[in-house]
């Protein structure tokens, strides 16, 4: 009897592990732009914070997201998620950026929004996510820009 009772528990707990597609925490790296290091925590199981520690352009830049996850029916392991930050950056003019011609290391500071796909494999503790970032600079040239990017994680849960 204790051992039946043992295997129902184990077969019980392997499928739920199996089944739970969620993770706690992520770190790995994103490539588009902006490109360089991307960690992502949940704090709820549909309210996550983003951080890109990102590269280019003789510079570095911050950027932070605030994020709602979405599942999708009848897509295991497939969310979609949209939301709002702000991001910080540096660029310099000599390192073949669309600043070329000014003078000077410039600052980066604006709002960000986001939309994109995540996808959280269950046999293993990989996610993939491919989004969209709007961005509006509102220091240093002034506007809206378009961003995209695809990013690896490594998951825990």
């Amino acid at each position: 009897m204790k051992r039946t009772i043992l295997v129902l528990s184990t077969l019980l707990l392997s499928t739920l592990a199996l089944n739970a597609q969620d993770y706690k925490t992520g770190i790995g790296l994103r490539g588009g732009y902006p490109s360089g290091v991307t960690f992502k925590h949940f704090f709820a199981q549909k309210t996550a914070v983003e951080g890109i520690l990102s590269f280019g352009w003789g510079g570095i830049g911050v950027t932070g997201l605030y994020q709602l996850h979405n599942s999708i029916p009848d897509a295991a392991g497939l969310k979609w998620y949209y939301g709002a930050g702000a991001h910080f950056a540096t660029a310099n003019p000599d390192k073949n950026n669309p600043f070329e011609g000014t003078s000077g290391s410039k600052v980066f500071l604006g709002a960000d929004g986001v939309v994109g796909l995540e996808y959280t494999f269950k046999e293993a503790p990989i996610n993939l996510s491919l989004d969209v970032m709007p961005i509006l600079n509102i220091i240093e040239s002034p506007g809206i820009w378009f961003n995209a990017g695809f990013s690896i994680r490594y998951t825990f849960k």
